[in-house]
């Protein structure tokens, strides 16, 4: 079985975008995240789309097409990865790459069936801008344990690609006092998860990212944060903080 140590390597040259969201409420797929992709990918003219996450089971081809239409706006192309016939060579050459969002269990089952989750892993690291949204922030993290999707599908690890030393919960909701849902809470789900795991958890939420360059990882957009740490208070960390070793600790 292929598996992915989880171990957090300090690369100088990681670019990465780790979105909650491609799609806040009142706007158009990626529109609140394109103002910041002009720059980010201003180097690449094609980028390369992962649509292995499949929202509400969308074909490969008509995901692909709608992160074409976005990133037209910007003058980028896209291609989908499934398009090549060797899907580790078409990670290995692209000038920039998007993951985009979906059932993370999905995802993460086809990066492993594929074996393109270890050379994703690498060229990230060695410096191709990446983006993720949602199921795509999320195999940014130690593991994909955090995720809110349902396990529609069983990969064979739940380890991902440790491009950061701790797990994204995308969609982060806060509790709402005035709502008669009687159900879990996204923090009481973490507490669990806290029970039997060490690694810290980010609850992003809707319109909020992280912004990796190298070793230092930034909170952007409007909302604060809330980290996790097992046995600790949840803390809320403003925009532009940097969730450094002291702040994970």
């Amino acid at each position: 079985m292929l598996d992915l140590p989880i171990i957090f390597n300090n690369v100088k040259l990681k670019k990465l975008i780790i979105a909650s969201t491609s799609t806040v409420h009142g706007s158009s797929y990626l529109e609140c995240l394109l103002p910041e992709l002009v720059s980010f990918f201003k180097e690449a003219n094609t980028i390369l789309f992962i649509p292995y996450a499949r929202p509400s089971g969308i074909s490969y081809d008509n995901y692909t097409n709608k992160a074409k239409e976005a990133f037209g706006k910007i003058n980028k192309e896209v291609v989908g990865i499934h398009e090549f016939e060797n899907p580790i060579e078409a990670v290995e050459n692209a000038e920039a790459i998007f993951t985009g969002g979906g059932n993370t269990f999905e995802l993460v089952n086809q990066l492993y069936k594929t074996r393109v989750i270890t050379i994703l892993k690498e060229v990230v690291e060695n410096g191709t801008p990446y983006l993720g949204t949602s199921a795509g922030s999320n195999i940014c993290g130690v593991t994909m344990m955090n995720t809110n999707d349902m396990p529609i599908v069983y990969p064979p690890s739940f380890n991902t690609m440790g491009l950061i030393p701790f797990n994204i919960n995308a969609h982060y909701l806060d509790p709402d006092p005035t709502s008669t849902h009687m159900g879990e809470t996204r923090e009481t789900r973490i507490k669990e998860y806290h029970v039997f795991n060490q690694i810290p958890v980010l609850g992003l939420r809707e319109g909020s990212w992280l912004e990796v360059s190298g070793n230092t990882i930034r909170v952007k957009g409007n909302l604060t944060a809330r980290l996790f740490r097992k046995d600790k208070e949840a803390v809320e960390l403003t925009p532009n903080t940097s969730l450094d070793t002291h702040i994970l600790s």
